[in-house]
């Protein structure tokens, strides 16, 4: 089965810089897209950015678009999002995702991480 790892979270202050991971254990990435959301107290999960199962393809929220970029080895069984001039409202949970689809959904990923939280201090 898939098993995803999310690591790399963190408190920064605005304007700063963080690498976000996403280990596999289980199955390779190889046939799979992959996906970041992100989520914070009392607002439902949101899109972050999409990839498609080779990483030629890429997708990403307004909010992040310019900012953020999402990659995947599929060699190395890791999913990575670099983010970059972060602001206090990227603050949040952020979970890496598997499916079949890279969609903007939650609910079009099958497999999930445990979260990991990003700060970010004004």
């Amino acid at each position: 089965q898939v098993q995803l790892v999310e690591s790399g979270g963190g408190l920064v202050q605005a304007g700063d810089s963080l690498g976000l991971s996403c280990a596999n254990s289980g199955r390779t990435f190889t046939s799979y897209a992959m996906g970041w959301f992100r989520q914070t107290p009392g607002k439902e999960r949101e899109f972050v950015a999409a990839i498609n199962w080779s990483g030629g393809r890429t997708y990403y929220a307004d909010s992040v678009k310019d900012r953020f970029t999402i990659s995947k080895d599929n060699a190395k069984n890791t999913l990575s999002l670099r983010m970059n001039s972060l602001k206090p409202e990227d603050t949040a949970v952020y979970y890496c995702a598997a499916g079949l689809s890279p969609g903007t959904s939650w609910y079009q990923y099958d497999y999930w991480g445990q979260g990991t939280q990003v700060t970010v201090s004004s």
